[in-house]
């Protein structure tokens, strides 16, 4: 029998798996989030509290929130979207809804026939949307 490697525990960052960026909504504002970001070396594009204030420079990922909370306060919360990029964020929320759609469970058991029924629904999704992409033509 061959062992299998197999990553770290929860928290334990190696090179292969850097991540670039993190994005979600209100619910991963949070220290722990942050810490685990600033571990990680990656950036986050998560909405503080509408109340939120500066977090300590001590604290693990503070230093990203701080700036996330002055560029609010600057620029506005809708303009800050735009700006960092959280607006993409729906969009992949709305591919995932999108594939709910078309069942909420596999049938499959074996990883194997998983994967490639994940891979079908995949497929007839992108279909949909070539299928369904209105032809814009300029208008005089």
């Amino acid at each position: 029998m061959r062992r299998r490697d197999r990553a770290g525990p929860a928290g334990s960052a190696s090179a292969r798996e850097r991540i670039g960026v993190i994005s979600g909504d209100g619910a991963y504002h949070t220290r722990g989030v942050y810490a685990a970001s600033a571990s990680r070396q990656a950036a986050m594009i998560v909405p503080p509290r509408r109340t939120g204030r500066p977090w300590k420079a001590r604290m693990a990922g503070a230093g990203e929130r701080n700036e996330t909370v002055r560029a609010i306060k600057r620029l506005g919360r809708r303009l800050w979207k735009r700006w960092s990029g959280y607006h993409r964020r729906s969009l992949a929320e709305e591919a995932m809804s999108r594939l709910k759609r078309l069942g909420e469970r596999l049938s499959a058991r074996e990883p194997a026939y998983q994967v490639a029924e994940v891979q079908i629904r995949c497929a007839i999704l992108n279909t949909f949307t070539v299928l369904g992409m209105p032809d814009t033509v300029p208008c005089a």
